[in-house]
């Protein structure tokens, strides 16, 4: 019944170099925009527009609405979450709406919100005209 499809790839930051850490025991107030891979293990207050993607470390904490293109969710949000591709792992905490084309769940993992789904390059033409 449930299949992981062949198309839907995991989403791959090792070709990418990571140019932005926050590290654990930081704490930034205010927006961030970029266009390239941003890891947070600290807190960030503020909304996050990561074009290039986000990896949320276990200890990595977003009170605000983030959008990317692919984002990776160890920690927890408290924000809406717009991604082209969005992966939330076992330790990770959503509350708050959803906006993705692809989405992968562990099991554990908790999100509290509305869900929407949008066809192959629904969400990720939308974030062209925002970026």
């Amino acid at each position: 019944m449930f299949k992981k499809s062949d198309k839907a790839k995991s989403v791959d930051f090792a070709k990418q170099e990571i140019s932005t850490l926050i590290g654990e025991g930081y704490h930034v107030k205010g927006d961030i925009e970029g266009t390239s891979v941003i890891r947070i293990d600290g807190k960030v207050t503020g909304n996050i527009n990561a074009e290039g993607g986000i990896i949320l470390g276990e200890s990595g904490i977003i009170d605000g609405n983030l959008i990317s293109r692919s984002a990776v969710i160890y920690g927890r949000v408290t924000g809406n979450i717009k991604s082209g591709q969005l992966e939330l792992k076992k330790s990770g905490i959503v509350e708050g709406d959803i906006q993705t084309d692809t989405l992968e769940i562990e099991l554990g993992a908790r999100f509290t919100g509305k869900l929407d789904m949008k066809q192959k390059d629904g969400v990720t033409d939308s974030l062209k005209e925002v970026g």
